[in-house]
């Protein structure tokens, strides 16, 4: 039975339709995930659901009594509001109620009060507020304003949930949340016992929470049963359909155009059926909205770096001292080479961006050694959006006092690269302030490749993207040259970009240190899949250490079993050796150094008209380069691993 209805639902803001003759049905105890492009309406439509606003035409129907909650994206509070008073505003009219009853010793109105009270379980609100401050793993005596944006996120899901509601209405859950948190949400939802609605890019957590997908695609929605795979499955076979149709009716109109242009003869009174035909397919074109536009995403790769990014040896970092001593980085070692693409995984004050800033060289290492590459050109995107002027135009965020961008060489008018990100030429005017979060995001990404880099650090760029823009996003950075630094709670993301993960290890109920980081190969579900190996080897041999009744006594001198062999000693580094470790940086830089002028000359292009065999035997040189590097760096990595 459904809950909450729309029917030939209208809603516009200017001239562009949000809504336009939708209809949707949320079922008892339907999980729906709502997806569409950023600025299609997806929040919009979740706050009429909600009540919060109203529809220009059509009709929302909700069943009698129906508690509905509403979690906006960015929850606000009043920061010096602790958290139980916080979560009890879910509870406020049972609040009121309660107190109203106690105040009035008699009255004709205690039997109302007290069937109401009675009917939304007043009598025990604290006790509710508790028990949901428990499960969300809040402590109720903080101060909102001091916690994190994920904490914050709990805060407004247990608003919502203290108040046992029928249906939730959740918008983009996931923003702010780290790995374990999104984990311990998609537990949460799967438990919830009312209907949900929820606005989310994350595909792997649509996947996870949802039995329907609803997309809303040009003010109108489309619905598809099952998970998110499903619903990808289905569309493409959708869109692919409905290209073959669309050419179909193109073709016949372009036929029909060529026939009424022949002459006279198409205004006979014989001829006036298909006359009226040519008219229907010309208004049938012109109201079909066709597909929007996808985001064409480009990057400039600037001058390529050296072939070593960083090298970090056995580093350490720590702030304060004693007892407030807190370390972020422990003993770590890696090698990043040019065209890696990291990500990095942990816990929200893991200390992610603080490991990001010591390897590329703006944090100085308490302990170790930190070793940047050459010829580093490194471009941020800023979680916070803090770059952003808001006030300042979408054409001068992107290019101040210039009507022109340069991208690999090539200028591009500023309005032309801001149609590539989807943003309309009477928008370049507009200032930053009345763009979406999304749309923000966009922004940002084309502000950041309109930048010559060979280094890209992406601090969450995935939050408030639509499915495809986040598509094409990790297409370009699979073919990206240069190389990338990645943060992101996104897990599909992770696996379809990153080609190393370095971890957050330092948690203690899984056996690690403060401050313990470590590299492995793959992306998210390889990280996952290692992880969970190492956590039942551990439990193995905790299990292996339990006391056990003493053995009879080996003779002393027994031989080791058939088949077993001692286990091997890591042989040390000889003194000629060690010294060859200390001389292959400085050889590899010489190198890189050589080959760049190499580079240099070449790239004149006169050396190959004056003096060709000049030209010849430097090429032939750079090629020679590139063996030597391969072979260096493999030594040097032999060589390190030993030392």
């Amino acid at each position: 039975m459904a809950v909450l209805s729309l029917t030939n639902a209208h809603l516009a803001y200017g001239h562009v339709a949000l809504l336009d003759g939708a209809g949707l049905a949320l079922e008892t105890g339907e999980r729906l995930g709502l997806i569409g492009r950023n600025g299609a309406g997806k929040s919009s439509l979740l706050k009429v659901l909600a009540g919060l606003e109203k529809l220009d035409d059509g009709l929302l129907q909700a069943t009698q009594g129906l508690r509905v909650r509403y979690v906006p994206q960015e929850p606000a509070f009043d920061p010096q509001a602790s958290v139980f008073d916080a979560v009890a505003d879910g509870v406020a009219e049972a609040r009121a109620l309660r107190a109203a009853y106690e105040a009035q010793a008699e009255g004709s109105d205690l039997d109302a009060l007290h069937s109401r009270i009675e009917a939304l379980d007043a009598w025990t609100w604290e006790q509710r507020v508790e028990t949901t401050l428990h499960r969300l793993q809040l402590d109720g005596e903080r101060r909102v304003g001091e916690l994190s944006g994920g904490t914050a996120k709990r805060v407004a899901l247990a608003q919502a949930l203290v108040a046992v509601p029928d249906v939730l209405l959740l918008d983009e859950p996931t923003n702010h949340l780290d790995l374990d948190a999104i984990a311990w949400l998609e537990d949460l939802l799967r438990d919830f016992r009312g209907s949900l609605m929820l606005i989310s890019h994350d595909r792997a957590f649509l996947d996870t929470v949802c039995t329907r997908i609803v997309e809303l695609d040009r003010g109108t929605l489309r619905s598809y049963p099952g998970d998110f795979s499903t619903y990808e499955r289905v569309k493409e076979e959708q869109l692919a359909a409905e290209a073959l149709a669309n050419a179909r009716a193109d073709k016949l109109l372009a036929q029909e155009e060529v026939w009424i242009r022949k002459g006279v003869e198409a205004r006979r009174t014989r001829s006036v059926a298909r006359v009226e035909r040519l008219k229907r397919l010309r208004t049938e074109r012109q109201a079909r909205r066709d597909t929007l536009g996808q985001v064409r995403l480009e990057v400039d790769s600037g001058t390529p770096s050296g072939r070593i990014v960083a090298e970090l040896r056995r580093v350490s970092l720590h702030f304060g001292d004693g007892d407030a001593r807190r370390t972020i980085v422990r003993d770590f070692s890696a090698t990043l080479l040019r065209g890696d693409k990291v990500g990095l995984i942990g816990p929200n004050g893991a200390g992610k961006t603080t490991l990001l800033k010591l390897i590329l060289g703006e944090l100085a290492p308490s302990s170790g050694e930190v070793r940047r590459g050459t010829r580093l050109e490194v471009a941020y995107f800023d979680q916070m959006r803090s770059a952003l002027d808001l006030e300042a135009t979408l054409a001068d965020t992107i290019s101040p006092g210039s009507e022109w961008v340069e991208i690999g060489g090539q200028r591009k008018h500023v309005m032309s690269y801001l149609g590539d990100f989807l943003f309309a030429p009477e928008r370049a005017q507009s200032p930053v302030r009345t763009l979406s979060g999304g749309e923000r995001n966009r922004l940002l990404l084309a502000r950041l490749f309109a930048l010559p880099a060979n280094v890209l650090v992406l601090d969450e760029p995935t939050n408030d993207l639509d499915i495809d823009t986040l598509e094409l996003l990790e297409e370009l950075l699979q073919s990206y040259a240069g190389t990338v630094f990645l943060v992101s709670h996104d897990r599909r993301f992770l696996d379809h970009v990153v080609t190393s993960t370095i971890a957050w290890e330092g948690d203690p109920a899984q056996g690690g240190e403060p401050g313990r980081w470590r590299e492995y190969e793959g992306g998210y579900e390889d990280w996952a899949v290692q992880r969970l190996r190492a956590q039942v080897l551990r439990e193995a041999g905790a299990g292996r250490d339990k006391p056990r009744p003493a053995a009879p006594a080996a003779p002393a001198a027994a031989p080791p079993p058939a088949g077993s062999a001692a286990p091997a000693k890591r042989a040390k580094l000889s003194y000629k050796e060690q010294r060859e470790l200390d001389e292959l940086p400085g050889r590899i830089e010489a190198l890189e150094a050589e080959q760049a002028a190499l580079v240099a000359l070449l790239s004149e292009g006169r050396i190959y008209a004056e003096d060709p065999a000049r030209a010849a035997a430097a090429q032939a040189r750079s090629q020679q380069i590139d063996t030597e590097l391969d072979a260096a760096l493999e030594r040097w990595e032999a060589l390190g691993s030993r030392a």
